[in-house]
């Protein structure tokens, strides 16, 4: 009885320690080795790094570069700029001119400039048809100056730089300038068309043979006047290469004017002027 027992007991025992070992088993299988648990660590480690890089990527993708290197420079450079331009608001003449100008750069930003220019003389050419039907049609004489001759000597102050694709992918330097400056200005006043002169030259006679009294000697004493002027103006630069840009710019001669010889008058002529700029010397000269 004792030995049944006894082996009932071992029987029982050795069940439950087999029921032990398919426990840990089934355990095992739910929660994975220590082998497979390294396994998921290195995936998820790999997959985290290419979602990295990817955003990275895509971050690139999206920086713009506003500050970029500057291929045109002014500095220590000479700037020559043969130009054409036309007095816009005097309504009595169309003027024609003609002129040059020399600016050395400073620094990138600031230049003196200097200008010189003629004003071409086409008489009835540069009438306007509002003084054509004012000395056809009516009594009314108005007062014809024109400038003969000018130049200044102008402070030139360009803070905006910047670049433009035009032509498709043709990209093109432009800046924006202001100047200020002092010159003188030739002018002379035409006497045909006020009347006040009967030959056809608007050359006035020797003063000696006048009568110093008259509306003729008058006129005939200030007829060409030499006057200082203030100038000032702004315009744009657009620079195709390291040595040629072309400018259109605006700019203002400011004088005063002696009319018959005892009155003053304040003249003002507003100049569009377009130019074609070549600077010297090349930029491999001065960039060392």
């Amino acid at each position: 009885m004792n030995n049944l027992k006894f082996l009932t007991c071992l029987g029982l025992l050795g069940f439950s320690l087999n029921a032990f070992a398919q426990d840990d088993d089934g355990l095992d299988d739910l929660l994975g080795t220590s082998s497979d648990t390294g396994s998921i660590d290195t995936d998820e480690a790999a997959s985290n790094a290419a979602l990295n890089d990817l955003i990275v990527a895509e971050q690139n993708k999206q920086i713009i570069k506003t500050l970029q290197r500057k291929t045109f420079l002014k500095l220590e450079r000479w700037e020559l700029s043969p130009h054409v331009a036309f007095v816009i608001n005097d309504p009595f003449l169309k003027r024609r001119i003609l002129g040059t100008g020399v600016a050395y750069n400073l620094t990138e930003i600031f230049a003196v400039e200097g200008m010189i220019d003629y004003g071409l003389d086409l008489g009835d050419a540069d009438l306007s048809t509002l003084t054509k039907q004012i000395k056809d049609d009516n009594n009314v004489a108005p007062d014809i100056s024109r400038v003969l001759a000018f130049g200044d000597v102008s402070f030139v102050f360009s803070p905006i730089y910047g670049k433009a694709a035009v032509l498709g992918r043709k990209i093109v330097n432009f800046d924006i300038y202001a100047k200020v400056g002092m010159g003188v200005a030739q002018t002379k006043d035409d006497g045909t068309i006020s009347g006040i002169l009967d030959n056809d030259d608007n050359i006035c006679p020797d003063l000696a043979t006048l009568n110093s009294g008259s509306e003729e000697a008058a006129f005939c004493q200030t007829q060409i006047q030499w006057h200082p002027t203030t100038s000032f103006g702004g315009g744009f630069r657009v620079i195709f290469n390291d040595s040629f840009a072309v400018r259109v710019e605006g700019r203002s001669l400011t004088y005063i004017e002696t009319v018959n010889s005892d009155m003053l008058e304040m003249k003002n002529n507003f100049l569009v002027q377009t130019s074609a700029s070549f600077f010297l010397p090349s930029i491999n000269q001065v960039v060392k």
